[in-house]
């Protein structure tokens, strides 16, 4: 990576302001007091047309210092009469909203230069994206914006239009921006490629890419830039003081009731949101953060009703755009989201972000709690609400991550083959090309780095209808191919291209069907992960799976097993690989001191020292590691597989402790279940999570030696041979071969529905097998699915550390599951089980272990025997909420048999007009209804709104957050200082110590300021002061006095 270099000292300010133009000077210092550390890095650089990457944290200018070099030149030109007609500079980001609130922010530095130089300087800015609208375009044709904002998806349709991509001949800046949301996905694979196009047409092109916290930086650069050009690193990402902090509710988090525990967060979480003005609280689950929101609500009526707000991706996009207004507004007091605001708009002053449970990965937390402290010079501030004792492990030691600056590696995908045969079928539409300059067109992108040529032929023969029995499924030749060149074919091609481009896959609700009954719907997302034979709760009921065939899943009732796919797969995040290696070292650490036999006191001087974390939170730490330590002698860590057989009497698994993540310990698991699978001649259950997985059954010697059988070299090969019939195989290819254009998504206006491409992608993938079991595209759903969803490649290091006997396996037998076990071995169960009854059946659990510990006899209870008193409890509370349903007065029949229905577990088809009225009437049902069936109705209220879900919707939902007006309180004030102060002429001394005191400091001002501020609060307002600058210069003076 010699073209990579990271810049060690910045430019004087002296030196920036060498290069402005004297009107661009004069508006930056009317409006700031001085440069920021990153404009300091960035701005020369850009001005004299470097690539250079921007790593700075939420807040910290990063667009700014983006922009100001080209506002320079773009001022700069247009004063001298030199401005041309063309595209100066385009900038793309992975959100329509934020694109909208970039040109609005462009805008009004715009107007106010235009004001400086006593004219209209004519630099136009404007946005083109899939909501612009054709007589929009029409206009940009005949008179392109000096600054094009767009997105990914936008800019490969202006490449391959006939009349427009002219304008984009002499770019001579591109702006990535939220750069590392798109590089570790194929919209920046498709980006990647777009820009070494646009590349190509321009000539030489400035790449500027702005990220928040990300690593490693030199990867993210490449992918900027491509393999061999320059790019300069300006990392400033730690550029903000932190105050984060790991938080409980309870000091002991197992030995207490989960009526206390449930109780004290919703008063730890009041009293956190009282305490601050704005409070951003983010959940894992879209459901989860309509439950917090809810709970609230009716916990604390008198401080709760409309300053609080849900945001997630199944809202309706007006609801999110009235929320996120009244946001910047101010107006709310609590906002509570899934992962909607990680990214995007400003959404205004938010002084606290809460994480519920861990955000799994160090960049993700960062990036959550930067959307505190969002302007520069505030802090941000953040706490991780933990609620069991795997979580705080893991929390702490995230959260000690985070501040020793070691943030979890990014994957960049490479060599994705469907979207090179889309970019490809794009690229032949502007011109016959000769295949070698392709092929180095193509492999400029540091996605196709390392892009056979084989594997780029064997796309060209797809696309120009080698494969004939391919027209037998409507796929027809899209380009020509003959010595050595490529051209396109046929007159529809640029229609086709145009209306199917992109690379984010249509996704829908799943039917679950036992024959022609319907039982409800599942997330797409969440069938992936099952294979036939698999059990899973629905509507409180257990069923095990069958087969799928187009949207529909055929399964049979499964009263007597426990589930083996926990409710949460589809939607949790998963743990970051270098995380979990960071939490496996602490535990190496822990077991070298209990094995050195230190005392308490040693080790929670240890603890205490090597995490960020309170009494209490190191109690629990140690208290949960001696535990382990006491009952099995070991502790797993990332030197050490424990391979523990569990065995009550009735259960029996063999848990396998792998703290890698659970992209890993997918990969691993089935790989061991296939080796099992193969060797015995069945089907075996298997189950995973972050810390581990499990293969049912008394296997001892098999399991064991069906992991050490799969070597390293092995590895893909069993892989790709576990994963052939699977449903996330089946689902990812017609991913796959959408994006390759080989089933289109739209063809002459008709929009084809996901069912019917899941449909035509089975009987593709059929055909396709026969003809070639190498075809491209099969390997490309592959890949996907064994590299970008699973982790094959951090796989192989985990068995070469054990080939290599860097990794120890250890065995250990047990009756009752090890501490650490509890929540791998029972996973499937707890699903069944109300959530008072998981909470008391694992305080059971861990009286068990600890009076195994201290050599007492203890009345044991197997998980079969207590998932089975659930299963009774359960089924009398149903018949009690069907009666108190029944007998429901003043209630019209139709919602009595709508909530039987649903009290029986049906959650599809649900009455609209059921729904409508329990929000209508909601007041009436909390006076007046039993209070077991309002429990009831309001927990699975959530599943019965959930409309059809997609992740293209979530990301077109995100895209249009629409900003609707610039109500930033912050650049209020600073806009009404500037005007006020010139008006009067102040001070430039006196003005800059109160752009500080806007900025939030709070001492440190000097003299003839606070003499200023008094006399100002004595006499009557001056008129070239407005009302909100005054205000605040008042309330400043009573703080200050």
């Amino acid at each position: 990576m010699e073209n990579i270099k990271k810049m060690e000292t910045s430019f004087e300010a002296s030196q920036v302001e060498a290069i402005l133009n004297p009107t661009v000077k004069k508006w930056f210092f009317k409006r700031y007091p001085s440069f920021s550390l990153p404009q300091l890095h960035g701005v020369v650089p850009i001005h004299q047309r470097e690539n250079i990457l921007v790593s700075a944290p939420t807040g910290a200018t990063k667009t700014l210092t983006g922009f100001l070099a080209i506002l320079n030149e773009l001022v700069d030109s247009a004063e001298k009469g030199v401005l041309q007609d063309k595209v100066y500079a385009v900038y793309i980001s992975p959100l329509k909203a934020l694109n909208n609130d970039i040109r609005t922010n462009l805008i009004e530095p715009l107007q106010e230069i235009n004001e400086l130089a006593g004219k209209n300087l004519g630099i136009r800015v404007g946005v083109r994206t899939g909501d612009t609208t054709a007589s929009e375009k029409s206009t940009m044709l005949k008179r392109p914006p000096h600054i094009l904002i767009t997105t990914p998806e936008s800019l490969a349709i202006m490449l391959s239009s006939i009349k427009f991509k002219d304008h984009l001949k002499s770019v001579d800046w591109c702006i990535i921006d939220e750069i590392h949301a798109l590089a570790e996905n194929k919209r920046g694979v498709h980006l990647s490629l777009n820009l070494e196009r646009l590349q190509r047409m321009v000539g030489h092109m400035c790449r500027v890419g702005l990220s928040a916290t990300v690593a490693p930086l030199e990867d993210v650069a490449q992918f900027l830039v491509g393999p061999n050009r320059p790019c300069t690193i300006v990392d400033v990402q730690f550029l903000k003081n932190f105050d984060v902090q790991v938080i409980s509710p309870v000091p002991n988090l197992i030995d207490v009731t989960h009526g206390e525990m449930h109780q004290k967060m919703y008063e730890l979480l009041d009293k956190l949101i009282q305490e601050h003005k704005t409070t951003l609280i983010f959940t894992n689950t879209r459901a989860a953060t309509e439950r917090v929101v809810d709970h609230l609500k009716h916990k604390f009526p008198s401080r709760y009703t409309e300053n609080i707000g849900a945001h997630h991706g199944s809202l309706g996009k007006e609801m999110r755009l009235k929320l996120e207004e009244r946001l910047r507004k101010g107006e709310l007091k609590c906002v509570v989201c899934s992962t909607s605001l990680e990214l995007g708009i400003d959404i205004g002053y938010i002084d606290l972000v809460v994480c519920l449970g861990s955000p799994k990965s160090v960049a993700r937390f960062l990036q959550r709690a930067g959307r505190s402290g969002h302007r520069l010079h505030q802090t941000v501030k953040g706490r991780i609400l933990v609620m069991d004792r795997d979580d705080l492990v893991e929390c702490s030691v995230l959260l000690k991550s985070a501040l020793e600056k070691r943030i979890d590696r990014l994957h960049i995908p490479s060599n994705a083959l469907d979207v090179l045969a889309q970019t490809l079928d794009g690229m032949v539409l502007e011109q016959v090309w000769d295949e070698k300059e392709l092929f180095e067109t193509v492999k400029k992108s540091y996605c196709y780095r390392d892009l056979k040529w084989t594997d780029f032929s064997q796309i060209l023969d797809y696309l120009a209808g080698k494969f004939v029995d391919l027209e037998d499924r409507h796929i027809y030749a899209k380009i020509w191919r003959q010595d050595g060149k490529v051209g396109k074919k046929g007159k529809l091609g640029r229609v086709i291209y145009m209306t199917n481009v992109g690379t984010i896959p249509d996704e829908s609700f799943i039917t679950v069907k036992i024959g022609d009954q319907t039982i409800g719907t599942l997330d797409e997302g969440f069938l992936e992960r099952m294979k036939p034979g698999d059990v899973f709760v629905l509507g409180g009921e257990t069923y095990m799976f069958k087969f799928s065939r187009g949207m529909v899943a055929q399964v049979t009732a499964s009263a007597n097993r426990p589930p083996t796919v926990p409710s949460w797969v589809s939607e949790m995040l998963p743990l970051s690989y270098d995380l979990a290696l960071e939490i496996g070292k602490f535990r190496r650490l822990m077991l070298e001191r209990f094995n050195a036999k230190e005392s308490r006191q040693e080790m929670m001087k240890f603890i205490n020292e090597y995490l960020y974390v309170d009494e209490n939170a190191a109690n629990s730490v140690y208290e949960y590691c001696k535990e382990q330590y006491d009952y099995s002698g070991k502790l797993p860590n990332d030197r050490s597989i424990i391979v523990e057989y569990f065995n009550d009497g009735i259960d029996k698994k063999i848990i396998f402790h792998t703290l890698y993540g659970r992209r890993v310990n997918d990969c691993l698991s089935r790989a061991v279940a296939f080796v099992i699978a193969k060797t015995e001649h069945k089907d075996v259950e298997v189950g995973m999570n972050d810390n581990g997985f499990y293969v049912a059954g008394d296997r001892k010697t098999s399991a064991v030696a069906a992991l050490k059988f799969i070597k390293s070299e092995r590895l893909p090969m069993v892989l790709n041979a576990a994963i052939e019939g699977s449903e996330v195989y089946k689902r990812r290819f017609r991913h796959c071969a959408t994006r390759a254009l080989m089933i289109l998504r739209n063809y002459l206006g008709h929009q084809k529905r996901v069912g019917r491409q899941q449909v035509s992608s089975m009987i593709l993938l059929s055909a396709l097998r026969r003809l070639d079991a190498n075809f491209s595209i099969l390997k490309e759903a592959k890949r996907e699915v064994l590299e970008d969803l699973m982790d094959i490649e951090n796989t192989k290091k985990v068995i070469k550390g054990i080939e290599d006997g860097q990794i120890k396996l250890v065995e250990l037998e047990t009756k009752i599951p090890s501490p650490f076990a509890f929540n791998i071995a029972l996973q499937g169960s707890l699903d069944v089980m109300k959530i008072e009854d998981k909470h008391e059946f694992l305080r059971r659990m861990h009286a068990m272990v600890l009076a195994k510990i201290a050599g007492k006899d203890v009345e044991r209870v197997s998980s079969a025997a207590f998932v089975e008193r659930a299963r009774e409890k359960r089924d009398e509370l149903k018949e009690n909420l069907k009666r108190e349903a029944w007998n429901l007065k003043h209630v019209p029949r139709f919602v009595k048999q709508e909530l039987v229905r649903i009290i029986q577990g049906e959650r599809s088809d649900i009455d609209p007009k059921f729904l409508e009225g329990i929000t209508k009437y909601r007041a009436e049902i909390d006076a007046n209804w039993p209070d077991e069936l309002k429990k009831f109705l309001f927990t699975v209220l959530e599943d019965l709104r959930s409309g059809e879900f997609s992740y293209q919707q979530l990301w077109d939902e995100q895209a249009t957050q629409e900003q609707l007006e610039a109500d930033d309180k912050q650049r209020k004030l600073v806009d009404q200082l500037i005007m006020g102060s010139r008006r009067i002429k102040l001070d430039p001394l006196i003005r800059n110590d109160i752009f500080k005191m806007i900025e939030g400091e709070k001492e440190h001002f000097r003299p003839e300021t606070l003499s200023w501020l008094r006399e100002f609060v004595r006499k009557p307002v001056h008129k070239a002061w407005q009302d909100d600058i005054a205000r605040f210069l008042k309330k400043k003076w009573d703080e200050l006095k």
